[in-house]
């Protein structure tokens, strides 16, 4: 009797799918020819509150873009038993998004396959990860190659890989930035902490600048630059670590007046330290914080003040290095500063684990006065495939297409404000762009309930967006840079959908 309330349910919207092994259900079949599929699929009954939306959202929603790619047929655990043995052996803390999660099984370029091999739209490419799409051929060959030559060495023995992506990595900073010396690690928080160390090994001295509404990493010491309450514990972490307020146009306190900001970041300094610091830390647009770009005019200004009291500059550029804001190869060439330090992560290796820290010659020397090694860092595979994103980045013209697509994409999203009050804001550049949804524009309240509900929505008609700001308020659309003007109709034809049903 169960099985039949929620199957009367389901076919009054016509689609229903119960399960990988049972096939879309139409209204016109009868009752009592369903039922025995119905009993194949029984577990996905659970999940039958939230069915009947999903299926007037899947009813609703513009057709994808045509892609030609069959995934391979999934023949792993079901979505039930990989969501209890998570549950049961895997660290409490994480989170997965969606109340109905996904389970994603393939990928290809911009898109993304679960168990059913249902495709997605990718919107946040792995949290700013996957650079040059899914699965690129190029990158994976170079990694497959490796792999049948030698897995694993260290930094103990020569490679080739390794010395050669140190070189070619670093002929990507300005030649007159003298960044030449590379260190890698295996994620953006172990960037970041090896920057802070040589920053403080450099300079003599201890305190360090963040920004407030910042993210750069959860280990012991990165937590110490965290500048969102979400992500931080409350254990001591933050010993010379002061935030100064981030200069936000949209949100700040000092709207956009860049001497203010630049102000309240000396005052910092001259009351919280001893007016010597071992240096400045930053984004160039805020990823976790909600994609928040920092104004013009004034990193070049901070850079100065940071400098006269005894600090160096480090860019973090995990998520807004390598092409993805379109104009520049990396954010902060876009303000016109030069860092002394540069964290790199995410794109980096389109999914591979590798981060890595360039400084230079000068910077370096000081860590050489001991010992340093990491083990991972600069493992054969991983150097390779890395390669293979630089180059792909460039045979693809993926920092080209960034600028186009991504323009069109803030074009198309500033369209859709005008039709709809709830989005507050839109920002970033190329593709690295944030949508804040507000119940009002004068008061900017975040519309947090309203971004949750949006977000089940869109994820139902095919589209998987990222999601951020200290209020969750933010939608973070990140993809693969392989993105096209296609996806961008579809996914606005989405959001558009998805506004209008609130």
């Amino acid at each position: 009797k169960r099985f039949e309330s929620v199957l009367k349910t389901l076919l009054q919207s016509s689609i229903c799918y119960l399960g990988p092994m049972c096939a879309p259900l139409s209204k016109t079949r009868s009752l009592s020819a369903l039922l025995p599929r119905a009993l194949i699929g029984a577990e996905t009954l659970t999940r039958s509150a939230s069915m009947a939306s999903v299926a007037s959202s899947a009813r609703d929603a513009p057709e994808l873009p045509p892609f030609a790619y069959t995934p391979p047929a999934y023949t792993g655990s079901s979505k039930a038993e990989v969501l209890k043995l998570r549950k049961e052996f895997m660290n409490p803390a994480i989170f997965h998004f969606y109340k109905d999660p996904v389970m994603i099984t393939a990928g290809k370029q911009q898109y993304l396959y679960d168990e059913t091999g249902r495709r997605y739209l990718d919107c946040f490419a792995g949290i700013v990860t996957v650079s040059c799409g899914h699965c690129h051929p190029a990158v994976d060959a170079a990694v497959a190659r490796q792999m049948e030559k030698l897995q694993h060495t260290t930094t103990i023995y020569l490679n080739d890989q390794v010395a050669s992506y140190a070189k070619e990595l670093s002929e990507r900073f300005p030649k007159s930035s003298n960044l030449k010396v590379c260190y890698f690690v295996n994620s953006g928080t172990e960037a970041n902490e090896l920057a802070f160390l040589l920053a403080r090994l450099y300079t003599g001295n201890y305190d360090m600048i963040a920004l407030r509404n910042a993210y750069h990493g959860i280990s012991q010491a990165t937590s110490a630059a965290l500048g969102l309450s979400t992500w931080k514990h409350n254990v001591p972490t933050s010993f010379g670590m002061h935030h100064a307020m981030h200069p936000d146009g949209y949100r700040g306190p000092f709207g956009a007046d860049v001497d203010a900001y630049v102000n309240d970041l000396e005052s910092t300094i001259r009351c919280s330290t001893s007016g010597q610091i071992a240096g400045f830390v930053h984004e160039t647009i805020q990823g976790v914080g909600g994609a928040v770009p920092l104004l013009d005019g004034y990193l070049s200004k901070v850079y100065e003040r940071v400098r006269a009291h005894g600090g160096v500059c480090i860019a973090d550029e995990v998520q807004t290095g390598f092409g993805r804001t379109g104009s520049k190869y990396f954010g902060f060439e876009n303000h016109g500063v030069t860092p002394d330090i540069v964290t790199m992560a995410k794109g980096i290796g389109n999914g591979l684990p590798i981060g890595a820290v360039v400084t230079t010659p000068e910077i370096a020397h000081t860590l050489a006065s001991k010992l340093h090694f990491n083990t991972f860092g600069g493992n054969p595979m991983v150097m390779a495939g890395a390669r293979a994103v630089l180059q792909v980045i460039e045979d693809d013209r993926l920092q080209a297409n960034s600028a186009e697509v991504g323009g069109y994409l803030l074009t198309r999203l500033r369209e859709l404000a005008e039709k709809h009050d709830i989005i507050g804001d839109v920002r970033g550049k190329g593709l690295m762009v944030g949508v804040e949804l507000v119940k009002d524009r004068a008061t900017k309240e975040p519309a947090t309930d309203q971004a949750a509900v949006v977000f089940e929505m869109a994820k139902d008609m095919g589209v998987l967006l990222g999601k951020g700001g200290l209020h969750g308020n933010v939608f973070r659309i990140k993809p693969p840079m392989c993105f096209t003007k296609a996806d961008v109709d579809f996914l606005i034809g989405v959001l558009d959908i998805c506004f209008a049903k609130l």
